[in-house]
């Protein structure tokens, strides 16, 4: 039986291994997301450095960021060495990329397809792991003037009440909108009441002379389009 090694603090690293330092030495883009995490979390348990400790975090969701941005607190804080301000660190940093992302999005001009849609409207579902329903609202040159949560549901759906939609649609002096709600397991098929409800949505927005251009259904990777099957 081998005796016990203790492993090496980060303070007794090389230089240019220490996360920090190896930041400050080659730029943020030379690091791996364990190193990134250990710079956020400090120090690790008596076991593992931080880096050890990160790697162990991010084995646990598959090397997965998007997995990871969905853990909550308690979740995180039941790895040893994880506390919840360490969690809340981790949590919020993770939180600043998605939203990070949200601001790239609106640099979309206009929407001339679905897949414009989707980029748009990712952001704002990402990492949700319960159901919500937004609407994109557009102008007469279909430019984005606007993204509006309409409700929120729990993991098998929520609300799309259409007064609610073509209210706030209305207030905001939408030329047309786009409806999208998403499926936090990952299924894209939409349902019958989905169906339904953009039936309802499509033929409202007729009387109003609001058009609905689309209705997306999106998960963390891919999305349905019911303009591109032909249900709109």
């Amino acid at each position: 039986m081998k005796p016990y090694q203790p492993k090496l603090g980060i303070k007794l690293w090389a230089e240019a291994d220490r996360p920090r330092e190896k930041l400050l030495l080659n730029g943020r883009r030379h690091l791996t997301d364990a190193e990134l995490i250990a710079i956020l979390i400090g120090s690790g348990n008596r076991n593992e450095s931080a880096v050890d400790l990160s790697k162990r975090i991010l084995a646990e969701y598959e090397n997965d960021l998007d997995a990871l941005g969905k853990v909550s607190v308690k979740s995180l804080s039941q790895f040893k060495g994880i506390g919840e301000a360490k969690a809340i660190a981790i949590i919020a940093a993770l939180e600043l990329g998605r939203r990070r992302k949200d601001s790239a999005a609106t640099e979309v001009i206009s929407i001339t397809s679905s897949k414009d849609a989707f980029e748009v409207l990712l952001p704002v579902f990402a990492d949700l792991n319960h159901e919500e329903f937004w609407i994109l609202i557009l102008n007469q040159a279909n430019r984005v003037i606007g993204k509006q949560l309409i409700s929120k549901g729990g993991l098998a759906g929520t609300v799309a009440d259409p007064k609610i939609i073509f209210k706030t649609a209305i207030e905001h002096n939408a030329a047309f909108i786009i409806l999208a709600h998403n499926h936090p397991s990952g299924n894209l098929k939409p349902s019958g009441q989905d169906i339904n409800i953009t039936k309802k949505l499509v033929e409202g927005g007729k009387m109003l002379d609001l058009q609905v251009l689309d209705h997306l259904i999106l998960t963390d990777r891919a999305y349905y389009s019911f303009g591109d099957e032909g249900l709109i």
